[in-house]
């Protein structure tokens, strides 16, 4: 019973570690390499700075970040609390609310340290510091809130993908920013996003699949080793090897791409000579199991 305390603890610290640095981490970048741009981002981030921008140049008035930023969070996120898991909207909530606050009080000697000149320098370090704050949220079983609420609940809710409609979102936010104000800097946005993209690919590989060939004479072994340290099953199948002319057994299993650099070596230990293909998996259809959200 106390280890199992010790590592529940243990867990919910380190989630509200990462939930944490995930928050200032963001803030920090909305006030340095994106104000320093000029840029965009996805999402209801970019919604909320762009409002502000409008607000500022049309109205002569500041509208904090963080009003725009709750507003336009809280029924997401009430809809995810009720229909996907309270605790991940809970510490998801916590990284929207440190995002907001900070972006708005963050001391502005920060910023006046950090001015670079090149836009383009912006967007791919601001992209790439962008990709780590919400890598760190997902470590956190929990996100950085604004549209990846709205992903979330299509995709549990419906089995849908939602991000092309998010990114026509992004695409019309960005287009009213390039009329309103500064076509270049619209387009420096989509480096931005691209450069978040391509990072948080590298960074965080939980929802990429990767298929497992393995050829074994040890199958019962090698399919507990999957089944423990993944929570995946397989398939067997019976072949014949042509080299040494015995038969052999195929096990055919789809994983995520995080658990590769785990279950390989643990695949070594019961059968050594065991011939491991992985491949990279583009689309799957049907069940596939993912640990499901607290």
């Amino acid at each position: 019973m106390n280890g199992s305390m010790e590592k529940r603890y243990s867990y919910t610290f380190r989630r509200l570690f990462l939930v944490i640095a995930a928050g200032v981490l963001m803030s920090f970048n909305l006030n340095t390499f994106v104000k320093a741009g000029g840029l965009l981002p996805g999402g209801f981030t970019g919604l909320s700075l762009l409002l502000q921008e409008i607000c500022l140049r049309y109205g002569n008035f500041n509208l904090p970040f963080s009003v725009t930023y709750y507003i336009l969070n809280a029924v997401p996120a009430a809809v995810c609390f009720k229909y996907i898991g309270k605790k991940f909207t809970l510490y998801s909530v916590l990284a929207v609310a440190l995002t907001g606050f900070l972006t708005d009080w963050m001391p502005s000697m920060f910023i006046e340290h950090i001015q670079l000149h090149d836009t383009l320098l912006s967007a791919v370090f601001g992209g790439a510091l962008n990709a780590l704050s919400i890598a760190l949220c997902l470590y956190a079983d929990a996100t950085s809130g604004g549209t990846d609420f709205i992903a979330i609940f299509i995709s549990e809710r419906y089995h849908r993908d939602s991000w092309n409609y998010i990114f026509i979102g992004n695409c019309v936010i960005l287009a009213v920013a390039g009329a309103l104000f500064d076509l270049d800097k619209a387009l420096y946005s989509i480096i931005f996003q691209f450069a978040t993209t391509a990072a948080l690919g590298a960074l965080y590989r939980n929802y990429q699949q990767r298929t497992l060939f393995i050829i074994t004479n040890k199958p019962d072994l090698v399919y507990s080793v999957i089944k423990e340290k993944a929570q995946h099953s397989a398939t067997c199948f019976e072949g014949f090897g042509s080299y040494e002319k015995k038969s052999r057994t195929l096990l055919y299993s789809v994983v995520t791409a995080s658990q590769i650099k785990i279950l390989i070596p643990a695949i070594r230990q019961v059968d050594e000579n065991a011939f491991i293909n992985v491949i990279k998996t583009d689309q799957l259809n049907g069940h596939f199991y993912q640990r499901p959200f607290d």
